[in-house]
């Protein structure tokens, strides 16, 4: 009985996916477009989308018989939202993904190799629902984190190649990947065109990772690491002192670094410190049902339960200084760890980092861009030949987010969509609630 239930809601999910309007040619009526490319709306004009690309707005064409009609009735047209760092792996969290709005992702690291293939190859031509793939492959000096270990020079050049070859855009580096593969693998990745993105690399630091070429630091935190002052020896977990702030600003804007900005990230992580009774009470939340069994067992084990960490002025610190970068001018870019920390959900934790930027002071623009714009940004400056995305305007992919409300007004809007496009296709606040309804139900029977 439980084959054929996963069986008929795969047939549901594969129904789904063909019922979406993916046409040569769809048009969006009666749309206010907030289009990111400076702080403004377009009020109630029109968008025409071809051939996966948005072809005009403002223009009313002739358009052939039959040509699909979206009629916005004064909602909010806006590009779909990018998650630049996380762990997905499964077609169930892409679809989690592509609900929540969003339509661009990067797998930092340990993606299977049918997903970092045939998957994101797949998806990437609109065979399978899901935001656009780019994938990182992360590479470490010893193999206590479970990723690709990388020990000499000859080992790192040879790992760009294979990187290249098997589809990946970025070579990811890790904690104790020795100085000397470093600098071979910077060299050689901007030789063959693949991004160096990652964290601090501890017989580096950051100030030369940058310097070498790292296009993007993975986490905020990672300046605790890389680039402030050690904590004196008698408190470990003491912030850096505000002051240091301006230094790192300008470290990351004298190389033109992009800088994931994962400040739910790093609160999640430090509310279950010791704290089993937090984990049980992101296991019980509303979108936990959407976890497959293996997240929520990797979830119930996980080690930061299992010892007290007081991370509190950390994480207070944390904010202010992604206030400072954003209003700095620091290309900030939305990104988390989905699933792979306890309490982050895919697709709900991108929600969960907008408004923890909203919280830590930054404008709706400034948060909006990160998720949107930036992320845009990033992958023309570091993919050569991807598609444009992040802005709404003529010859960007059409990923695209339908919303009742002005999202520089009322950013909690974007939680509720009543419509995505990725790369052309079109899915109404139905089929999205169809979805995540069907991941729910297969998941609860596994």
């Amino acid at each position: 009985m439980r084959q054929m239930l996963r069986a008929l809601l795969t047939l549901c999910s594969m129904l789904a996916f063909a019922g979406m309007v993916r046409a040569e040619t769809v048009v969006f009526t009666d749309v206010n477009v907030v289009p990111m490319d400076a702080e403004r709306v377009i009020a109630r004009t029109t968008v025409i989308v071809t051939d996966g690309k948005i072809a005009s707005i403002g223009i009313k064409a002739k358009l052939p018989a039959g040509t699909p009609v979206i009629d916005g009735k004064g909602a909010w047209l806006v590009p779909g939202l990018a998650d630049m760092h996380n762990h997905v792996t499964t077609r169930d969290d892409l679809t989690l993904l592509l609900a929540n709005g969003v339509t661009t992702m990067l797998n930092m690291g340990e993606a299977t190799n049918s997903f970092a293939g045939r998957t994101r190859i797949a998806v990437n031509k609109g065979e399978v629902p899901g935001p656009q793939i780019f994938t990182a492959l992360a590479v470490d000096g010893d193999p206590q984190y479970g990723h690709l270990v990388v020990k000499t020079p000859e080992d790192a050049r040879a790992i760009v190649g294979i990187a290249k070859a098997n589809g990946y855009s970025f070579i990811k580096v890790y904690t104790n990947l020795p100085a000397d593969a470093f600098a071979a693998l910077a060299g050689e990745a901007k030789a063959q065109g693949i991004g160096i993105v990652g964290h601090n690399a501890k017989a580096v630091g950051l100030a030369k990772q940058l310097a070498a070429g790292q296009a993007m630091v993975a986490h905020v935190e990672e300046f605790f690491y890389g680039f402030f002052p050690e904590p004196p020896a008698d408190d470990q977990n003491a912030p850096p002192a505000d002051a240091r702030i301006v230094d790192a600003i300008a470290l990351a804007k004298a190389h033109g670094a992009f800088v994931t900005s994962d400040l739910f990230n790093y609160r999640t992580i430090a509310a279950q410190f010791g704290k089993p009774e937090v984990v049980k009470a992101y296991l019980a939340a509303p979108e936990a049902r959407y976890l497959s069994p293996a997240d929520r067992l990797a979830w119930a084990g996980s080690g930061y339960q299992k010892k007290a960490v007081d991370l509190s002025r950390r994480v207070a610190f944390e904010a202010r200084f992604v206030k400072a970068m954003a209003d700095a001018g620091v290309p900030l870019i939305t990104g988390g760890d989905a699933p792979a920390i306890p309490g982050q959900v895919p697709g709900f934790a991108l929600h969960e980092e907008i408004d923890a930027m909203l919280a830590a002071g930054l404008t709706p623009w400034q948060a909006l861009s990160a998720a949107t714009r930036t992320p845009g940004e990033f992958i023309a400056k570091t993919v050569p030949g991807a598609a444009k995305f992040g802005v709404v305007a003529p010859g960007y992919r059409a990923d695209l987010l339908l919303v009742a409300e002005n999202p520089l007004e009322e950013p909690a809007t974007l939680r509720s969509p009543l419509g995505v496009m990725s790369g052309g296709r079109w899915l109404d606040v139905a089929a999205l609630k169809a979805m995540l309804a069907d991941v729910a139900a297969r998941r609860s029977g596994q």
